[in-house]
This record gives C-alpha cells, structure tokens and sequence, in this order.
C-alpha cells in the first residue's frame, strides 16, 4: 500500500484514498476466499460420484490451498498496478487545483511569520477575555455582597425607625436626644454599679 500523504485529498473526500485502497483489497481478498470454498465443494462433490477416485479429501484442500497462494500472489501484483493508477488518476487532486473552502488564502496569503504574529494576538486576545472574565465574576461577587449589605442595612433602618416611633408614643420627641440620654444612664448605672461591687467586697472582708 501507498504510503505518501494526501491530506488534500482528505480534505476533500472526508477519507484517505490509503484508506479506501485497503478497504478494496480485503474485499475483493475475502470474495477470493469465498470462491476458493466454493470452488473446493464443487470438486468435492464432483469426486464424490466417481467411484473410481482415488483423491483424498486432505490432497483436494492441499491442491485448493496451492491455487489460493497462486491466486493471491497474482491478485497482489495486479492490484498494485490497479491501486497505482487510482491513487494517480482518480482519487487525486491535481495541483492546479484549489478547494472552494481554500480560496480564502489565495485571496488573502499569509506568511508564516505573519501567521504566528496572529496566533500571538490571538492568544493575548485569549488571555484578556479570560482576565475580563474573570474581573467581570469578581464584580458580580462584589455587588451580590453589597446587596446583602444593604439589605442588612435597611433592616437596621426600620428597626431604628420602629424604635423612634416607640419614642414618640411615649413622650419623646427626638430620637437623638433619647439615645444621648439613655446613653449617659447607662454610664451613671454602670458607676452606681461599680461602687456597689466596692462596697460589697470591703463588707466581705
């Protein structure tokens, strides 16, 4: 079998033309088998209504093999001829001629240096849609947690609004001044308290 590359031809037939070769030889390889049987059953009944025979069946399958070797090596010559003018002259392109999907870089030729310079940007582009893509995710995260900020947030919101509005209905009418003198309770509390944890531990002693 040809072992010359034909990628072109592959292009343009979707298969190797080594490979549709090969394909023809085991066909036609395995109708030879298939003749050789028939033709070794068709002796071997012929044999079988002449009394006088004196051919074995094992020197019948003997001779049949022989003419299979025969057969085979003969079929492997012309099949190379055959195999040699269809690989030249129909499963071939001709160098003249070019695809339909390949006129594109006869219109627009490219060097190979100016083809890794776009392989180049075509990787720095790469890179930058991955960076993009990836700023654009660490936003999205950002703007979910400012959400659930904000959502907390108005929640302290209404509660402070609640609790302004409890000040009111109980004779208090700014928030801010509530909150200042509630504050300074708690630090007089927090002193009272203190001196009573003094005054207890000097009793103790």
């Amino acid at each position: 079998m040809s072992v010359r590359p034909m990628a072109y031809e592959t292009q343009f037939f979707g298969f190797t033309p080594q490979t549709c070769m090969l394909r023809i030889y085991l066909a036609f390889q395995d109708y030879l088998f298939e003749i050789m049987v028939v033709v070794e059953s068709v002796i071997l009944k012929k044999l079988e209504a002449l009394p006088s025979c004196q051919i074995s069946r094992f020197e019948i399958r003997k001779s049949t093999e022989k003419f299979l070797h025969f057969m085979k090596a003969r079929f492997d010559q012309l099949f190379r001829k055959m195999e040699e003018v269809l690989l030249q002259l129909v499963l071939s392109i001709p160098e003249n001629v070019l695809l339909p999907e390949d006129r594109a870089h006869q219109q627009y030729p490219c060097s190979q240096e100016e083809f890794r310079a776009l392989q180049d940007e075509i990787a720095q582009l790469q890179q930058q849609c991955r960076a993009e893509a990836a700023a654009g995710q660490a936003l999205r995260a950002e703007l979910e947690e400012q959400r659930v900020v904000q959502a907390e947030l108005e929640k302290v919101v209404q509660w402070f609004d609640g609790l302004e509005n409890i000040c009111r209905e109980h004779g208090t009418g700014n928030f801010k001044e509530s909150l200042e003198f509630l504050t300074q309770n708690c630090k007089k509390l927090q002193g009272v308290l203190g001196d009573v944890e003094k005054k207890s531990k000097k009793i103790k002693k």
